[in-house]
């Protein structure tokens, strides 16, 4: 299991200057191979490596391995837009900025001793102290430190490193738990279990009104506030988030739940049909990022985590199997009468889905070939 620690670095104005200059450095780099990636649809690390290292090398300041890690930053940033539907067969390769890009370290770039970490910059390595918290602390603490991110937010410089811890044993046996995400209920569980999304729905159109009315402006104090303000709506969502993910964590645990059901819902976006109003509000819906925080603290406690195919799962009966009907919030079914909260029938729905689930790594009986074909007596 891979987890993140972001880190506060004590840095000196030397250091800070020496930093700012290494992102500038890794910035350029970066952009210097997007001409190269589109004109070749070149974002295979081993290919651009080979073709574009030693002109990285004689045209900027970076030391070999901070090139290699540019690279490796610009195709891992085209392999996601490619996963993203983004970059099609048949249409141009867009163009990606890195003018704020973070510097990505690896195990050659930095080294890490007590509340000391060593960095490369382009004068030589630096020695900055770590300002760990009992979060962080817990986390380096708990696996082996791996792969890294250096990124300047509001003057502070940040080091998110990534750690890597083995998953708590699974399970053997236990029941299934359904879990159904949304944008009017964040989440309901076949428990029985819901958590409403009203004061974070309320909260997010606030934001966005205040936002229009800042744009519509356009004064100098109006940019100002839109400064101050950036980023605070994905804050508070990204805290419910984790509020949520972990009272979800505790009802599974207190149930014996050995497995969770989730809906796969990638490419949602690319499938809803509305009005502007709610096109907005449901691009801002951060679903993704609950099931992600869900996933990995199931890993964490020995619970496996199972996507699904979400098909026809609000509109199934869980009672019977038979299609219902769903209005808002109710859902009815006319064959066997059952009337229950739409999410919470989902999610049993989907309790059901992962209960018969087979995974794609799941063990099979291979076939014994040596005696394929062969007669089989059997003595009575």
């Amino acid at each position: 299991m891979m987890r993140t620690a972001s880190i506060k670095l004590g840095v000196t104005a030397h250091q800070a200057a020496a930093l700012a200059a290494l992102q500038a450095a890794y910035a350029d780099a970066c952009n210097r191979l997007v001409p190269l990636v589109q004109e070749h649809r070149l974002w295979n690390r081993v290919s651009l490596h080979n073709r574009a290292y030693d002109r990285l090398r004689a045209e900027t300041p970076l030391g070999s391995q901070m090139v290699c890690n540019a690279i490796y930053t610009v195709c891992k940033a085209y392999k996601a837009q490619r996963q993203l539907g983004r970059i099609c067969k048949d249409t141009p390769v867009p163009s990606i900025r890195f003018d704020r890009a973070s510097v990505h370290f690896d195990k050659r770039t930095y080294s890490l001793k007590d509340e000391i970490i060593s960095l490369y910059t382009l004068g030589g390595r630096v020695s900055v102290s770590l300002r760990k918290g009992e979060h962080q602390r817990r986390i380096l603490e708990s696996g082996t430190p791996k792969e890294a991110e250096l990124l300047c937010r509001k003057g502070q410089w940040y080091f998110n490193l990534v750690v890597e811890s083995d998953d708590a044993k699974a399970l053997a046996s236990g029941p299934v738990m359904g879990l159904d995400v949304g944008e009017n209920n964040l989440a309901a569980a076949s428990t029985g279990k819901l958590w409403g999304g009203e004061a974070l729905r309320h909260r997010r159109d606030r934001y966005l009104a205040l936002r229009r009315r800042l744009q519509s402006n356009g004064s100098q104090s109006a940019r100002q506030l839109l400064r101050k303000i950036s980023g605070k709506e994905m804050r508070r969502v990204k805290q419910i988030n984790h509020e949520t993910s972990k009272a979800i964590l505790a009802e599974a645990i207190e149930h014996g739940i050995a497995r969770i059901t989730m809906e796969d819902l990638t490419h949602i976006r690319d499938r809803i049909k509305a009005g502007k109003r709610m096109r907005g509000r449901l691009h801002r819906w951060a679903f993704r990022q609950l099931q992600g925080f869900v996933e990995y603290k199931a890993h964490a406690h020995g619970i496996e985590v199972v996507y699904v195919d979400p098909a026809y799962s609000s509109r199934t009966c869980s009672g019977c199997g038979g299609l219902g009907r769903r209005a808002r919030h109710r859902f009815v079914c006319e064959q066997c009468g059952l009337r229950a909260h739409a999410d919470l029938n989902a999610s049993r729905n989907l309790a059901r889905i992962g209960g018969t689930a087979v995974l794609p790594r799941a063990a099979v009986n291979t076939p014994d070939v040596a005696n394929v074909g062969r007669e089989v007596h059997v003595l009575q």
